[in-house]
């Protein structure tokens, strides 16, 4: 069986394009899936196996970057997002994509898919948008199936509001304890693991994000959200330095994110 994705568009979504060649190259089959022809019945998410929400300007970032899509699917599509999610089959919000996951409350989530929200992505300290490289660490001891066997990465973030915080520190203590930080901002120059709960200065934590997070999972490890773009990192000839590097034009180091999606979808 050969996967099929449903990377959402529409309303100022503008990262399709690579999101969809990632998932093509690791072996699925991807489909541009406009969020109304989900709304009107056109089509369903229940005929897709993996769900996407990629990174853009989803309503021009109106009333806070993701909320007004993160109510379109949360009210529009609730019930089918609800059961796709139940059903656990994999979903990935990059970028304005996670935005939106947080802001409708599918993360960090809980293992009624509430859809209540409980955190959110604040505007970075630094005051303006961020676009440069940073190295994310993955949790070794999360469920989140996007990052299974995962230690580093380079990763280009382009984002103004990335800070990750929550008004309820217990609840950040529990997701916490069950690896639901899962990915985190390091220094490059640390040797793995080297994760932390002190903030890290800026720019090695872009937006000063609490507890260094860049991206987080639900409790069933199958949604998982993140600030940085894998998708602009699938190919080596993306990386800033690669041709600094003694290495072979191939697939870059945000692959494996959607090879660990496939291949759990296909049970291998």
């Amino acid at each position: 069986m050969v996967p099929r994705v449903a990377v959402l568009s529409g309303f100022g979504i503008n990262c399709e394009s690579e999101t969809m060649a990632a998932f093509e190259m690791a072996g699925a089959s991807s489909e541009r899936v406009h969020v109304n022809r989900l709304v009107i019945g056109e089509t369903e998410l229940s005929g897709f196996q993996i769900m996407v929400i990629p990174g853009g300007f989803s309503f021009g970032d109106h009333l806070g970057s993701g909320r007004l899509m993160g109510n379109r699917l949360r009210f529009g599509l609730r019930d089918q997002v609800r059961d796709f999610v139940r059903a656990g089959k994999p979903v990935l919000g990059i970028c304005n994509g996670f935005q939106v996951l947080v802001k409708m409350g599918l993360l960090p989530g809980d293992e009624e898919v509430s859809l209540t929200q409980t955190a959110s992505l604040a505007l970075n300290d630094s005051g303006h948008y961020e676009n440069r490289w940073a190295t994310l660490e993955f949790e070794p001891g999360s469920p989140c199936i996007w990052t299974r066997g995962m230690k580093r990465i380079r990763v280009p973030v382009r984002h103004g509001e990335g800070k990750f915080v929550t008004d309820n520190q217990d609840l950040m203590d529990r997701w916490a304890e069950s690896g639901q930080l899962v990915a985190r901002y390091v220094d490059p120059s640390t040797e793995f693991p080297s994760a932390n709960d002190e903030t890290l200065p800026y720019p090695i934590s872009p937006n000063q994000s609490w507890r260094n997070i860049a991206g987080v999972c639900d409790p069933t490890g199958t949604v998982f959200g993140l600030m940085p773009h894998p998708e602009a990192n699938h190919s080596t000839w993306l990386g800033a330095t690669w041709t600094r590097e003694d290495s072979e034009q191939g697939e870059g180091e945000g692959m494996a994110i959607f090879h660990n999606a496939v291949r759990h979808v296909m049970g291998i």
